[in-house]
């Protein structure tokens, strides 16, 4: 058990934590990191204690998360999404109380969600992307549940320690999943930026996963074999959030260099984008639907560069005519021209005459004040220091008679407009233009 304990061990927790570091804000991929988390800690509980209760346990929670990584990855546009989100956190509480209190063989019970997780994406297969996901998911989650059947009922399938192996290996099967759904949902390259952390990852098991399997493998002491995996655990940490880390450290050790701490954040952001773009070839062969969606997510992220520099939207003709020179070849000169675009789309949207608040003013000032602006009318301590009068104004209006859940189907029907000017304008301009990096456009028209 010890020998093959620390590498699953260590490939588990680095899946959780690359999960987390890929997309923090990506439910799908918290809950996918939460599944690893749980195998990975019931696999320490295993070899410090076999076939003990709480290993069990841990070994099936993973399924509870399983359910929700699948009901994250329904289409957010769902009427339902909120009430099924709060049904699957109510329900994992009450399976969780049912995992303790009932014995080995009726924990397979815990199964139960998982299912229902995947009839409900199977449901929604048409709005899903890949289309091959609840395939894919629902043939691994069996595989899981074989392992699970196996290692909980008296069935001799020889050693539970390579029933547990498989189970990791259906675990990480979901996590790559997972990041691929999300890789294609917001437009993003996957393979080169997970071998690279694959690789790294690889390297550390081999290098710190081994002493640490000899020193459990010889040790009796529980608290030995705690350490070990705990030690594998801060390693197997630093690869899979390797640029958070930095980040971190940065703030620590230049807490009295900020310009200094702003150029390194600046080329982390640079590192981290480059393997994570798409070729610049991919997005005349865009669809549609997902150019729309890639305008949302951009202009949900105005603010942040570096979740700019990964979007495809860098490569529109609209910003290379705005880019010459050397700067057009350059990530971050690229995402601050979208940036460019991006708000003088938004500006088109404004009304002729002085500011307002009527209805036909509704679009522009949902999109300006809260997206490029950045103001949130709901903050309880509004800082309105530096602000014109208008967007005192636009704030005040929002935070009476604007409601949370208002202001967001504006900000969306506002985001659907630019995104359509966008689109004409990509499907309206020469394909040549993929050939070039001039700043000016071949053609305004596909036959010119």
């Amino acid at each position: 058990m010890h020998a093959l304990a620390v590498p699953v061990f260590a490939l588990a927790w680095w899946a959780a934590c690359y999960l987390i570091g890929r997309d923090p804000a990506r439910g799908a991929l918290w809950r996918a990191a939460a599944a690893l988390t749980a195998y990975a800690i019931g696999v320490v509980v295993w070899a410090a204690w076999p076939d003990s209760r709480p290993a069990q346990i841990l070994l099936c929670v993973p399924a509870l998360f399983w359910a929700g990584t699948a009901v994250a990855l329904l289409p957010r546009t769902l009427p339902e999404r909120r009430q099924i989100d709060i049904g699957w956190l109510v329900l994992s509480v009450l399976f969780l109380g049912m995992l303790v209190a009932l014995p080995s063989a009726g924990r397979l019970v815990v199964l139960a969600p998982l299912v229902g997780g995947l009839v409900l994406l199977w449901r929604f297969r048409d709005q899903v992307q890949p289309p091959m996901l609840p395939t894919a998911l629902t043939v691994v989650a069996g595989l899981y549940a074989a392992g699970l059947v196996a290692l909980l009922l008296p069935i001799d399938l020889g050693s539970p320690v390579l029933v547990i192996a498989a189970i990791g290996v259906d675990l990480l099967m979901l996590g790559f999943l997972v990041a691929v759904a999300g890789a294609l949902e917001v437009g993003e390259r996957l393979r080169p930026d997970l071998i690279r952390s694959l690789t790294a990852a690889i390297v550390v098991t081999v290098a710190v996963g081994t002493p640490a399997a000899f020193a459990v493998a010889a040790g009796n002491s529980v608290v030995v074999t705690l350490l070990q995996f705990g030690l594998v655990a801060i390693v197997m940490t630093g690869v899979g959030l390797a640029g958070p880390l930095h980040r971190m450290l940065d703030r620590l050790a230049f807490r009295n260099e900020e310009q200094l701490r702003q150029d390194r954040g600046a080329l982390l952001q640079l590192a981290e984008a480059m393997p994570r773009h798409r070729q610049r070839h991919r997005l005349i062969t865009t669809r549609e639907p997902d150019f729309l969606r890639f305008t949302q997510q951009v202009l949900d992220n105005y603010g942040r560069l570096g979740r700019l520099m990964r979007s495809p939207l860098t490569h529109l003709p609209a910003v290379d005519r705005r880019l010459s020179g050397p700067a057009a070849e350059q990530p971050l000169a690229r995402a601050m021209e979208l940036r460019a675009v991006l708000a003088d789309s938004v500006d088109r949207l404004r009304p002729a005459g002085t500011f307002a608040t009527s209805d036909e003013w509704r679009h522009y000032n949902a999109m300006y004040f809260c997206v490029v602006l950045g103001l949130d009318p709901y903050e309880r301590r509004q800082r309105t220091d530096g602000l014109d009068r208008e967007a005192r104004r636009a704030l005040d209006w929002m935070r009476r008679y604007v409601p949370r859940r208002t202001l967001r189907r504006w900000q969306r029907e506002a985001a659907t407009i630019v995104a359509r000017r966008l689109w004409d304008d990509l499907t309206n301009t020469d394909p040549r233009w993929l050939t070039t990096r001039s700043t000016k456009p071949l053609s305004t028209g596909r036959n010119g």
